[in-house]
Order: C-alpha cells, then sequence, then structure tokens
C-alpha cells in the first residue's frame, strides 16, 4: 500500500483581523443591545482576533463558504503543489452556503480546478479532518495519486445580530424581563468565526523540503451513548432528542431561531473530556498506536482555553503526559474555525520552518455535535 504525505497547507482569511472590542460591531447587536454574555464567554475562551466574511462599512457577506475553500486551494498552487495533477477534491464544512447542490461541488465551481471527483463530509469541526482521511485512504488504495481537502468556514452569516431579532420580539414575557437570547444561542455568536484551510497530499513526499506522512488518522464516534450537544436547523427537546426544521412551519424557522448554531454548555463540560480525550486515548495507547514521549508537536483544536487545562488533565489521567511546550495552537489569534481549524494550525506550523526532519506530531480534533473525536500522527520526512 501507497504511503501517504502532505506537500503542502495553505490557510485562507477573509478581510482584517478582527479584534474583541469591534466584533460586536460587525457582527451587530440584538435589540440593540449588547450582550451581557459576550464579556463573560471571550474572558473564558482567550481569542483575541478572529475573521468575518463581513464588510464592516456595509454588513454585507464578502465571500460564500465555498468561495474561501476555493481561496485556500488557489493559495495552495501558489504554494508549490501542483493543484492540475489532482485527481479528487474532498471538502468538510459545519454550514455549507445551501442545503443543494453539496458543498464540494460549489467549492469545486468557484476554484480553477479540472473536472473530477468532488466528495462533501457532512459534520461540525470533525469534518475537515474526515475529508482529509477520505483522501488519504483513497492514495492508501492506491485508487488515486494526488487529492485536495478543505476545512472551511462560513459561520457568521447566521451569527448576525438580525437574524435573532424575530424570536426576540416574539417573546412577550423574554421583552418585559431582559431581551437577551439564551444562552446556548448567544454563547456562540462569541467563539465561531471563518476561515478556510486547504492541504496537498499525494503518494510521493516532496523533493527539495520536508513532508508530513501521514501515519495513523483514528477516528470514533460516542454518539451512540449520548445525546446532541451542538446543534442547527432543528430545537432540542426536554427529553434530549432533536426536531428538525422540517417539523416546522416556515414562520416559526424565524421566530424559534431554529437555523442557529446552538450548544448544550451543561452537557458540554460535564463530557468533553471523557468522551474526546480519556476514551479514545485508552484504546489507543492500549493497541500501542502511539507513544507519548515519542511526540514532538502536539497541535490541539479545543474551542476555548477554559479547556486547556482540562484536556491536559484528561491526557494526564490515562498516562499520556505530553508536556505543554510541545504544544502548538493559534487559538487567540485565529479564532475557532471548526471543521478549518485543524487545517489553519496545521499550516502555520508547517510554513513556520520549527519543524525538523523525524519530529513527530499528534493532532487533536473534538467535535461536540455528539462527541466525536479523531487523532492524527505525522512524521516529518
Amino acid at each position: 500500500m501507497s504511503e501517504v504525505y502532505i506537500n503542502n497547507i495553505a490557510a485562507f482569511f477573509p478581510n482584517k483581523a478582527v479584534d474583541n472590542d469591534h466584533m460586536e460591531n460587525i457582527l451587530g447587536v440584538v435589540d440593540g443591545k449588547p450582550s451581557l454574555v459576550k464579556r463573560v464567554v471571550l474572558r473564558s475562551n482567550k481569542i483575541k482576533t478572529r475573521y468575518y466574511a463581513i464588510d464592516p462599512k456595509t454588513g454585507k457577506t464578502t465571500h460564500s463558504n465555498a468561495k474561501m475553500a476555493a481561496e485556500a486551494i488557489e493559495t495552495l498552487e501558489r504554494d508549490g503543489f501542483d493543484n492540475a495533477k489532482a485527481e479528487l477534491l474532498v471538502c468538510g464544512t459545519t454550514v455549507p452556503d445551501q442545503l443543494l447542490p453539496s458543498h464540494a461541488l460549489m467549492v469545486l465551481g468557484e476554484s480553477n480546478l479540472k473536472s473530477m471527483e468532488a466528495v462533501s463530509i457532512a459534520g461540525i469541526c470533525l469534518s475537515g479532518l474526515s475529508a482529509l482521511k477520505y483522501a488519504y485512504a483513497s492514495i492508501k488504495a492506491g485508487i488515486i495519486d494526488r487529492a485536495i481537502t478543505t476545512g472551511s468556514e462560513n459561520i457568521s452569516a447566521s451569527m448576525r445580530g438580525r437574524n435573532f431579532e424575530p424570536e426576540v420580539q416574539s417573546r412577550v414575557e423574554m421583552v418585559k424581563k431582559n431581551k437577551e437570547l439564551t444562552f446556548e444561542k448567544d454563547f456562540l455568536r462569541w467563539m465561531l468565526s471563518d476561515g478556510a484551510g486547504a492541504i496537498g497530499v499525494s503518494k510521493e513526499p516532496n523533493k527539495d523540503r520536508l513532508s508530513l506522512r501521514i501515519d495513523r488518522i483514528f477516528s470514533k464516534s460516542y454518539a451512540n451513548e449520548q445525546e446532541a450537544c451542538m446543534y442547527s436547523g432543528c430545537e432540542k427537546l426536554k427529553d434530549g432528542t432533536l426536531m428538525g426544521y422540517r417539523e416546522y412551519l416556515p414562520a416559526e424557522w424565524l421566530k424559534k431561531s431554529i437555523f442557529a448554531v446552538k450548544q448544550d454548555v451543561k452537557l458540554l463540560n460535564e463530557n468533553i473530556v471523557k468522551y474526546t480525550v480519556i476514551k479514545p486515548l485508552k484504546e489507543m495507547l492500549l493497541k500501542k498506536m502511539f507513544e507519548p514521549q515519542e511526540i514532538d508537536w502536539f497541535l490541539p483544536h479545543y474551542s476555548s482555553d477554559y479547556f486547556k487545562d482540562k484536556l491536559y488533565e484528561g491526557m494526564k489521567e490515562v498516562n499520556c503526559d505530553i508536556p505543554m511546550q510541545k504544544w502548538f495552537t493559534n487559538l487567540a489569534t485565529k479564532g475557532n474555525t471548526g471543521s478549518a481549524s485543524i487545517y489553519i494550525i496545521l499550516e502555520e506550523l508547517f510554513n513556520s520552518g520549527k519543524i525538523k526532519k523525524g519530529e513527530k506530531l499528534l493532532c487533536y480534533i473534538p467535535e461536540s455535535g455528539r462527541f466525536s473525536t479523531a487523532f492524527m500522527l505525522l512524521e516529518a520526512v
């Protein structure tokens, strides 16, 4: 079976970086009042800057999700990857620009790529890595020689304050008390941001510079054990089940903010470490998939700095102590870009010149949608 190598990694961000003081100016307030949740969330996640595909002057969208992915693909080519030789495009995202056609087809249409197989991966944070795993498996099996994968998000389009006005105005009792959104909806407005990443993979390493050989991609879902934690296009009922948007009248979609991305924060705090760190690492170490002391770089995608110490404690609990001086993240400056995050983290480190031949990298990507997780093992060659 063929080895699989990451040859190039590219990232794309729309517009200029937005600091904490200006993000609500761009997203907009709800019912004319600043969010009471914002300060609390930002103090916890410690994100300082992020990017939005929104024109700060007009409030209009500047880049679609598909366009950002296409921009990252073009950057990939400018950085030396031969896009013309790619035989497969695999794209992951949390919220595509439309229900149909699929996201990958729209990305292909926005790009300068030739006609090829285009595959869309649904999901949340894991969709970007799952896209890479599809390409990895295709090359590994000898079906193709070269592929491009993307992870991209334009979440700001659904986080504008104007999108929540009908809900606030429809709740008379809420209006009388305080015109705040429920926490699970307002929480994510200050957590998520836009961006895209692209990875070029092939069965051959680069001849003139380092490549990252993909040694293993481990992924697992515990959806059979836990209810949904992060969701959109539905409402979560008291029994923990989800009722999809098709069961509501179109007028209710607005009044209930059905398409807002929501987070069950209590469920998240109680289970994220157990199901995305402790349980999978126990299994990986039992099967001797890697040795913690061999890891030179640990690249975690966590949504908030709040989880950093909790993640480390969970790792130590299963004897996977990778010291924090080996950790690399850019959450504070690039924000939480969902499926694109691991691409964006990898891109910065890969192109920094800090990685040395023979060093081993471990990437960690959790997903709270219904508690799933993935780890990727790489070696610089």
